[in-house]
């Protein structure tokens, strides 16, 4: 009797329900291949939800997402102008986003910034900065901090102010750190803590807490880096890193800055891991003004694809093949629009046409 996963997808809006579908005709190959039967229920979520049912998160999508194993969410938000339109509390990312995270105390974010030597091309970086390729683990905490904390706006004084709180206690703080001791004791046995110490109070305690958990793992060498200095080396010699952790808004921005460095975001996927469920997504936003064009980069959907095989359904292997085929698609000189190709020598590729090579060599 074979097995049954229940899959939530989260179609999004712009570009999602593009690189949705593709990346679901791939999990069907796995499926098939695998002898696992992939239960995929669709369900509105973000700016388009809000607009067809009143809510960016809608009560029936709780519900599918309840019922999933798994769910896999494609990118949201709306023009700046369509974006107005809805209310501020009822926009993707505070009226869903925000919510999903804090439903399924998704904690542990892990945004891998991962291009092989042989596409190495892709980066606007020098040829020395990235020789022999990138491959670094950003793991990020999802739920606390600047993000989740209270918020307050008003008229005090005659003037209009705003006040948000950054905040975490120790536990959320402990529990982020041991998932990054982990991964990093998985690989080189590196771990980057990035933190802003000299200023913010919140990145002492966290750098407490790191001092306690620390020799649990007496087999990872912490390297100790502020923020702003990660930005910086991150551009300078990224080959330097190899699991960083850190909270919320930082590993936002650093995460991005990842994305750049390989030449897009649409060459990052993400898992967010959770307590009580788990969701994966591309790392960049929806693109509404290339939706419907055909021309997509759907490597991050696949490859949440793929990060959704591995850390809910423990299959490495079939994920491995997922990753295995975008690269040799990339590998045989086809490339997608949002990709630099300085010398002209790339094959540029539709959305369609790219899926389709995927899946060829995954059938294959």
């Amino acid at each position: 009797m074979s097995k049954t996963h229940i899959i939530a997808a989260l179609d999004g809006d712009g570009i999602g329900p593009e690189i949705m579908a593709v990346a679901l005709e791939a999990l069907a190959i796995v499926g098939k291949q695998s002898g696992v039967t992939f239960d995929v229920r669709h369900a509105p979520f973000g700016g388009q939800a809000y607009f067809d049912t009143g809510s960016a998160f809608p009560e029936a999508t709780k519900k599918v997402c309840d019922e999933a194993d798994a769910i896999l969410k494609g990118p949201i938000g709306l023009s700046f102008e369509e974006s107005k339109k809805i209310p501020i509390d009822e926009q993707p990312e505070r009226g869903a986003l925000l919510p999903l995270r804090k439903r399924y105390n998704t904690f542990a974010n892990f945004r891998p910034v991962y291009l092989p030597a042989e596409l190495a091309h892709f980066s606007p970086l020098k040829p020395h900065a990235v020789a022999g390729g990138i491959d670094i683990m950003i793991i990020r905490e999802l739920v606390g901090g600047l993000y989740f904390g209270e918020k307050e706006r008003g008229v005090r004084n005659g003037l209009r102010y705003v006040k948000e709180t950054l905040e975490y206690d120790e536990d959320q703080i402990k529990r982020i750190l041991e998932v990054g001791f982990e991964e990093a004791r998985k690989r080189k046995k590196v771990l980057h803590n990035v933190h802003k110490s000299n200023v913010l109070k919140s990145s002492v305690l966290w750098n407490e807490v790191l001092d306690e958990v620390a020799p649990g793992y007496p087999d990872v060498q912490v390297k100790h880096v502020i923020v702003d200095a990660a930005a910086t080396a991150l551009v300078l010699n990224p080959r330097q890193f190899d699991v960083m952790v850190m909270e919320n808004m930082f590993g936002d921005i650093l995460s991005d800055l990842g994305g750049g460095i390989l030449g897009s975001l649409g060459l990052m996927p993400s898992a967010c891991v959770g307590t009580k469920g788990s969701y994966y997504e591309p790392s960049h936003g929806s693109a509404p003004d290339i939706a419907g064009m055909g021309i997509a980069n759907p490597y991050s959907m696949i490859g949440s694809v793929a990060m959704m095989l591995e850390k809910s359904f423990g299959m490495d292997a079939e994920a491995r093949r997922l990753w295995d085929a975008m690269r040799f698609v990339f590998g045989q000189g086809f490339t997608t629009a949002d990709l630099r190709d300085p010398e002209g020598k790339l094959k540029p590729v539709s959305t369609r046409e790219f899926a389709d090579k995927v899946l060829a060599k995954l059938a294959g």
